[in-house]
């Protein structure tokens, strides 16, 4: 062990300032061992663990003795670990909403916190402060309401009377899916619905402050001035709403890797500083006087800062853009000192500072995917290699630019390949010739798109924007076409079944190790990035899926289509059963099936898995069913799936998942090969945002009936 602690030891001494960055990376384990862990007594254990070591540490390892590094580190990592869980979890209790208990219809009075417009989707969302119906409880509700029953008087401050249909918050519908509850609960709202009927309107809003007023006027200036996808992109840029952007032109952004160009991340905060820096400097330089008096690139920087800062708030202030912000205002400062603007320490710092405020949003893939990106831009242009290619020469301009296209392509490579993971952590689809249109799209949006959009705006106070508005519109007509064309090539995206937790940690521990140290130490990384990959070739989707109702099922590996127990008129649930099973094909009615054998209530369906038959049951009417039937029926499957309580005579050889049981579990992954039930309450834990079955009212057990397809015997 003294080896090995010199080993450390010398490996820490000779790191230098690059020891920093980690501080922030143990304050984000800390963080995500909160949401990891499952109970009250588990991060006690944690917290309490994180004191030890760093009391033993300051009694064991002397200030001045044989391992100040290793004693430095360890104090450091637990303090920062627990600060990570003690933040969140302070986080939670303050801000934490406990949803409604069940689904409800109620005259609501209510007051209008914010609204979001969604013309793509023919809806506004609307953002209430009521109480709830049945306790007097102050929560707030999330309510969509038709374009059509709009109202200028609905405003932020409007008070309303009207009748909504509430739900409690979406849990995942399935393992790996999407888990609104969660996002929900840190953004305070109890339960989401929709307005049935005409809304009476009490008091009209004020809409909002100042800013918002100004981002929803030039919202709609912009909306005014292009019409269509060209438009709402536009109106993206400007104001960050992007409630107008067609879904068919969002989807093909996103199959080509291009969809971080319509929210508002680094790419336009960047560009909106350097441009007010270098026009500030420009300008001021004009000046005799000033320039011979005061640094020029201080105030240019504070103009930057400033436009920056007011650009983050008028789109929102979205966790990307904040981090955006902070890191465009740490390269201005560092410009103005004179010191290395692009730092793993500055990305450090920003991380730190997001994580402090909004510690929830280290699991999301918005904070994941942009904090990726930008480690991966830091890392590769700080590689010698890459500081050796760059670095200034004698040659020709076509040279000097080819050198800098193909770095932009690299570049591209580097960042594709290093949000992938989360990607299909997330998404369960991935695009992969990003790399390749974001040589074309980011250049076309920065030099091209966003300057004309500022141009024409100057213009229009003058009336004379036209001309600026039609060549912005036509850049984003451009950006558009190859957004389509690229989606459109064959492999263009990757999909994958719901990855691991344990693979995405291998992914983010080992592209850390690889992204903050330098030297040989660094390829140690490649280990743990090499063991996910792969793990990954040999993930395979789960032979059934089933929702958190038991209304619908997925089954896998029959052709290249998906079995579906009804067909799916929702988007979200397609999306979601495609999604999890790792296939963009297309869904194919069980009852059209010839393996299954289907009637008004149940579906009997023989599926060979493992070098076996396994029959199972699947309920899908409502009727009424002899009881006796049914439990003959039950016994001859090895698997019984329904959305309605079964009776207790029910008992197949092997799984029952009945509303009963999913109340219990929410929605399962089912492997038949390996034989194993993945369910979203494994992930849950006691966290606020899931509440077990137990919590809820109970209704009795209805005996179910009618006809039964005849399932074949063992």
């Amino acid at each position: 062990m003294s080896s090995a602690g010199d080993v450390v030891e010398r490996f820490l001494g000779a790191a230098g300032f690059e020891r920093g960055p980690w501080l922030a990376v143990f304050f984000a384990a800390g963080i995500a061992l909160w949401f990891a862990l499952a109970n009250v007594w588990q991060w006690l254990a944690l917290l309490a663990a994180c004191t030890a070591l760093a009391l033993a540490s300051l009694a064991g390892l002397a200030r001045d003795g044989r391992f100040p590094y290793l004693r430095l580190a360890l104090i450091g990592v637990s303090l920062l670990i627990g600060a990570g869980c003690a933040v969140v979890w302070a986080k939670s209790e303050l801000v934490g909403a406990r949803p409604i208990d069940r689904p409800m219809v109620a005259m609501l009075s209510a007051v209008v916190l914010d609204r979001e417009p969604r013309p793509a989707e023919d809806r506004v969302r609307l953002l209430l402060a009521t109480r709830e119906p049945e306790t007097g409880r102050a929560i707030r509700v999330r309510l969509s309401l038709p374009l059509a029953q709009d109202d200028a008087r609905l405003g932020t401050g409007a008070r309303l009377r009207l009748r909504a249909r509430l739900m409690p918050p979406a849990p995942p519908m399935l393992p790996g899916a999407y888990d609104f509850a969660r996002t929900a609960w840190f953004a305070g709202i109890a339960a989401t619905g929709s307005v049935l009927g005409p809304i009476a309107v009490t008091a009209a809003g004020a809409g909002g402050g100042w800013l918002e007023r100004t981002q929803a006027r030039l919202s709609e200036h912009v909306r005014s001035r292009l019409d269509g996808a060209a438009g709402a992109i536009a109106t993206a840029f400007a104001s960050g709403d992007r409630g107008a952007i067609p879904k068919a032109d969002d989807e093909a952004m996103r199959d080509a890797g291009l969809s971080h160009l319509l929210s508002i991340s680094g790419l336009h905060v960047s560009a909106v500083v350097a441009a007010v820096y270098l026009i500030a400097l420009r300008l001021l330089a004009l000046w005799p006087w000033l320039a011979l008096r005061v640094r020029l690139p201080l105030l240019a920087a504070g103009a930057g800062a400033g436009a920056g800062i007011f650009y983050t708030l008028l789109t929102g202030a979205e966790v990307p853009t904040v981090r955006s912000c902070i890191g465009a205002v740490l390269v201005l400062v560092a410009l103005a000192l004179g010191r290395e603007p692009l730092s793993m320490r500055m990305v450090a710092v920003a991380a730190f500072f997001v994580l402090l405020f909004w510690p929830e949003a280290l699991v999301g893939p918005s904070f994941q995917m942009s904090f990726t990106a930008v480690i991966a831009i830091v890392a590769l242009h700080g590689a010698a290699p890459v500081r050796g290619f760059l670095a200034p020469r004698e040659e020709a301009w076509y040279a000097r630019l080819g050198r800098n296209l193909a770095m932009l392509l690299i570049t591209g490579v580097v960042i594709e390949l290093a949000i992938m993971p989360i990607g299909l952590f997330h998404f369960h689809r991935a695009g992969v010739y990003g790399a390749i249109a974001n040589v074309v799209a980011i250049p076309l949006t920065t030099v091209v798109t966003m300057p004309l959009i500022f141009v024409a705006l100057v213009l229009d106070l003058g009336g004379l924007g036209a001309p600026a508005w039609w060549l912005a519109g036509q850049s984003i007509e451009l950006m558009l076409a190859l957004a389509h064309w690229v989606a459109a090539q064959p492999g263009a995206v990757t999909t994958m079944p719901a990855m691991g937790r344990g693979a995405i940690a291998l992914f983010v521990a080992g592209g850390l190790w690889l992204a903050l140290w330098r030297g040989p130490p660094r390829l140690w990384g490649l280990a743990p990035v090499l063991v996910a990959a792969v793990s990954l070739v040999f993930l395979r989707a789960p032979d059934l899926l089933v929702s958190g109702d038991g209304r619908h099922v997925g089954i896998t590996g029959v052709g290249g289509s998906l079995l579906v127990l009804r067909e799916q008129k929702s988007e979200f649930v397609r999306d979601n059963l495609t999604e999890l099973s790792g296939m963009d094909g297309e869904l194919r009615l069980l009852e059209q099936w010839p393996g299954a054998r289907c009637n008004r209530d149940f579906c009997a369906v023989t599926l060979q898995r493992g070098g076996r038959d396994w029959h199972l049951l699947i309920g899908r009417g409502r009727d009424r069913v002899p009881e006796r039937d049914l439990a003959a029926a039950c016994d001859r499957v090895d698997i019984v799936i329904s959305d309605r309580w079964l009776p207790r005579s029910c008992r197949p050889a092997w799984l029952k998942a009945d509303r009963r049981s999913l109340e219990r579990n929410g929605g399962l992954a089912i492997d038949l090969i390996g034989q194993r039930v993945t369910t979203v309450a494994e992930t849950q834990g006691e966290h606020g945002w899931w509440r077990l079955s137990e919590a809820r009212p109970r209704i009795q057990p209805t005996v179910m009936s009618s006809g039964m397809p005849n399932p074949p015997r063992k």
